[in-house]
């Protein structure tokens, strides 16, 4: 046995190939629990064990849980890399007998599709001829234990066919949020030492079996690097009817969470539980997302003992909901919880201020990033749970002033670079042929579990997405400005070169790319490929070329100056035009032919990535405030946004934006909050297809760079410019950010006569430039 070396972080050093732990399994596709009795004869003094179960584990030492985690290990492409954790048990030993034991479920490694929902493509888009695959088939378990005791010795446990195993009381247990356990199959005592409970009893346990399939046994293997998911706060569920044979509790807030309660019934008796994001107009739990599809996620407890309360508890999954709906009388149930999780718990930031609907708006955002910040960044709790990657990069400034994310990115970066494609990879067409997307793509998912690779008529690609995929270096770059850590540079330089290589052979005889989605989920349907998705090709390529200088690579970054510079020019040949009515330059949509037609989007993202001739730059400034007026309200889809915020906010439009992202109607972000909502919807709309998305709650990075002004001068704010704002309907803002050269407080005040104070402070080693411009 080769040990780990568990003191190495996951980025690469301290990857290791899989031999190097032995996998066991009970042969099975359904959650087991597994068990080590062993001795110790000395007082522990150092006790590591490194422990990955598939799909997602718990971990117990002595009965005790050996953390506070949920749902480890951290999703990943299990053909390619494999994450273990690693916990400091010495605490929890003991001289003389020991047991080490886990749970393991299904999560994405074996997806149990008989019961609940599944995601499934709309009817819209083509059949997907490349489903989910399951990664093997049984569930698997690797610990490797090294422990040394006071008098110097040395014991290593590793799993093997000495472990015993059994079936676990979760029998059914899917990876959307749908749950059924057999309370008739508990164990008492299972992972303890406790002679004369039932786990002495034998005939419940059978040896373990050496896992022999299943691609994650192949894999390179490495020590987890994001935060583990945990709760983060827990729920009351409160009574609020009985309708349609349901108990309806209402839990107040719309979270990724795990259901727990007590119930009393009848041995055999089965409890339903159906969470929900909405509530129908009688007040039952309302499944239906949007008209698209059912979300048919249902918690089911069968009930073990006659008349005795027993604990229903979520184990290897959650679901996404603010209501649940139980199938038996509220009398019959108590102490129901919802437990929030995250892996985004540590806060970077804090905001407050007097208006109350930007405090409003705020926590709809924030809440909406908690929920779909777990083991990667997902779109939504609810129905897709995918790693779409754009929000890595849009999203990155808004998530990262509000919480701690430094190794979150980390990890999003590492399986994008994982996910990366070579020549050889290559998925079923529609005619039972092979399609080869191309070497160096950077999927529009990582890890991508249902592979949507073929273009829908009419829409676009969504395997092949520049502004998703650019996630590589656009995401890479703010990492870089919010943290100053160059290491992020070299990780993921590689991976940008080949990218952006790769993007070159999707460029058209315009010299345009425009197979994507542009600017989606624009309310008018007006995407803006051509413009959209070549901003972000020269994007690309001039951030390469400063990345390469960074690095001391003199020939590349001339390189991709130079490539950059004529997608720049070709881009102002083609599409800045002067337009005759307004008297004054634009960026023209390309594929609006027979007219001048701009969208917001279109004209700010030139003006963001430096691509307007400077000549030219009042006249963009003018068409872009033309298309913010005439709307009255923010026309934009999420790639857009982000660009149309800032630039509203750089041009002296902070007044517009506040005004527009507090109007009481759609689009608007405090229309949700009207709404009754208490996390950010996935579109502009009422009732939207998901309730809980973070996609468009780019607003966030204006509250602390915009209206608290707080904006890097230098890679890991170790010089920072202060330009703040405060809104009309504002007296008094309050702002603190800990960024990585330390704490940055900023305070205003608006006085009696008018006029603001501000109040700025900042850690040592940190330098300060102020500009009062906006508040004088």
């Amino acid at each position: 046995m080769i040990k780990l070396n568990y003191t190495d972080e996951a980025k690469g050093k301290g990857m290791t190939e899989q031999s190097h732990f032995s996998w066991i399994t009970n042969k099975t596709d359904k959650p087991f629990m597994a068990r080590k009795s062993f001795l110790l004869d000395s007082v522990p003094e150092k006790a590591i064990a490194l422990v990955c179960g598939l799909g997602q584990f718990n971990f117990y030492v002595n009965g005790h849980p050996a953390s506070d985690h949920v749902l480890d290990p951290s999703w990943s492409d299990y053909k390619k890399l494999v994450y273990y954790v690693e916990f400091d048990i010495t605490s929890l030993l003991v001289q003389g007998e020991n047991i080490l034991a886990a749970e393991v479920g299904n999560g994405w490694y074996i997806c149990d599709q008989q019961n609940g929902y599944f995601f499934h493509f709309p009817e819209f888009m083509p059949p997907d001829p490349n489903p989910y695959k399951a990664f093997g088939k049984e569930l698997v378990l690797a610990v490797h234990a090294e422990i040394t005791t006071r008098d110097g010795g040395e014991t290593i446990i590793d799993t093997d066919t000495s472990w015993q195993t059994a079936p676990h009381q979760v029998i059914h247990s899917n990876v959307y949020g749908s749950e059924v356990i057999d309370g008739r199959n508990c164990i008492p005592g299972w992972n303890t030492v406790n002679e004369g409970s039932a786990v002495s009893d034998s005939s419940n346990w059978s040896m373990a079996h050496k896992a022999e399939n299943g691609d994650a046994l192949n894999s390179h293997i490495a020590k987890q690097m994001i935060p583990p998911v945990k709760v983060i706060k827990t729920y009351d569920g409160i009574y609020l009817r009985s309708v349609h044979g349901h108990s309806v509790y209402d839990f107040g807030q719309n979270v990724a969470g795990m259901l727990e309660f007590e119930v009393r019934g009848k041995a055999g008796d089965v409890i339903h539980a159906w969470p929900a994001e909405k509530l129908t107009e009688s007040g039952d739990i309302n499944q239906v997302a949007k008209n698209w599809m059912l979300i048919d996620v249902c918690e089911s407890y069968i009930i073990a003992r006659d008349d005795t309360w027993e604990k229903f508890a979520m184990t290897f999954t959650y679901f996404g909901g603010r209501y649940v709906a139980l199938d038996c009388d509220p009398e019959r149930i108590r102490n129901i919880r919802l437990k929030a999780i995250s892996s985004a718990r540590e806060a970077a930031g804090g905001f407050s201020c007097d208006d109350e609907r930007l405090m409003q708006i705020y926590k709809l955002v924030d809440k909406a990033i908690e929920a779909n910040m777990v083991s990667v960044h997902t779109d939504c709790p609810t129905i897709e749970r995918f790693a779409w990657q754009e929000e890595n990069h849009l999203m990155a400034p808004s998530v990262m002033y509000l919480k701690q994310v430094k190794l979150h990115w980390e990890k999003f970066l590492t399986d994008a670079r994982t996910a990366q494609l070579t020549e050889d990879d290559w998925f079923n067409d529609m005619h039972h042929g092979r399609y080869y997307p191309g070497a160096g793509l950077i999927p529009s998912q990582a890890p991508c579990y249902i592979p949507n690779v073929l273009p829908v008529p009419g829409i676009g690609d969504f395997y092949n997405v520049i502004g998703w995929g650019s996630s590589i270096i656009i995401g890479t770059w703010w990492h870089y400005k919010f943290y100053g850590d160059k290491q992020i540079i070299r990780d993921n330089y590689a991976a940008g070169v080949k990218y952006l290589a790769f993007l070159k052979t999707n460029v058209n005889n315009e010299g345009f790319i425009n197979n994507g989605l542009g600017d989606w989920g624009n309310p008018t349907g007006e995407y803006a490929k051509d413009n959209i998705e070549t901003a972000f090709l020269y994007a690309d390529a001039n951030i390469l070329a400063e990345f390469a200088t960074i690095l001391g690579n003199t020939d590349d970054a001339c390189s991709f100056s130079e490539y950059a510079e004529n997608v720049k020019e070709n881009y102002n040949v083609r599409l800045l035009v002067f337009d005759q009515d307004t008297g004054h330059y634009c960026y023209r949509v390309w594929d609006h032919k027979d007219n001048i037609f701009m969208t917001q989007a279109a004209e700010a993202m030139p003006l963001y990535w430096g691509m307007v001739p400077p000549e030219r730059e009042n006249d963009i400034v003018k068409s872009f405030r033309e298309t913010i007026e005439d709307a009255g309200s923010l026309k934009t889809g999420e790639v857009g946004q982000p660009y149309i915020i800032q630039m509203m906010s750089e041009w002296g439009m902070d007044d517009l934006l506040c005004s527009m992202i507090l109007k009481k109607e759609q689009p608007s972000y405090y229309a949700f909050v009207l709404a009754g909502e208490t996390t950010l919807g996935e579109y502009w709309e009422e009732n939207p297809r998901s309730h809980c998305h973070d996609m468009m709650g780019h607003i966030i990075e204006w509250y602390y760079n915009g209206i608290a002004g707080i904006r890097p001068l230098s890679p890991g704010f170790g010089r920072v410019l202060i330009k703040p704002y405060l809104p009309k309907s504002t007296n008094h803002v309050k702002c603190n950010y800990r960024s990585a050269s330390g704490m940055i407080n900023v305070e205003m005040t608006r006085q009696s006569d008018g006029r603001i104070k501000l109040d700025v402070t900042a850690d040592d080693g940190i330098e300060i430039v102020i500009d009062r411009g906006k508040l004088d």
